[in-house]
């Protein structure tokens, strides 16, 4: 597992927001299918990427409820229509990676028990998020989406 290593600049995204336990897809779901026919409604969109974004209380406890958000960037705050809702980003460094296919699980699983304990870094606190540009296939094994994980030095 390589990740790219990269500073993101703040970023500032208009979606919906729901709260779930770990396990819930079905919030998931039923979140991106709210929001997808309400995404026509951001006229400031950077560009055509969907974003998933998930915000932790504590990370690392997973009988916590998490914040979750089906969104897409924007320029800025200044104009969020009815029924979304906006939310900012901060600067950080993150490890990306690619997931190819559909088991985001196992992604993640794979971060936390093989790389995390050898990269040196720790998860910061900060929002999750994945990006799902041209090659994300909804449901697809031959889809890939970008896996932004916010570190920090464990020094």
């Amino acid at each position: 597992m390589n990740p790219k290593i990269e500073t993101v600049d703040k970023k500032y995204v208009i979606g919906m927001q729901s709260s779930m336990h770990h396990g819930e897809m079905q919030q998931i779901i039923a979140l991106w299918k709210q929001f997808m026919p309400n995404k026509y409604k951001i006229d400031n969109n950077v560009g055509q990427e969907l974003i998933a974004l998930q915000y932790y209380a504590n990370f690392n406890d997973t009988r916590q409820p998490y914040d979750i958000m089906a969104c897409t960037e924007v320029t800025d705050l200044k104009n969020i229509p009815d029924g979304l809702v906006g939310f900012t980003i901060p600067k950080g460094e993150y490890a990306v990676f690619v997931l190819k296919g559909t088991d985001a699980g196992g992604l993640y699983r794979k971060i936390l028990s093989e790389w995390l304990p050898t990269s040196g870094c720790v998860i910061d606190d900060r929002p999750h998020f994945q990006v799902m540009g041209k090659k994300y296939i909804n449901g697809s094994e031959k889809s890939e989406e970008d896996f932004y994980i916010p570190i920090k030095s464990k020094l």
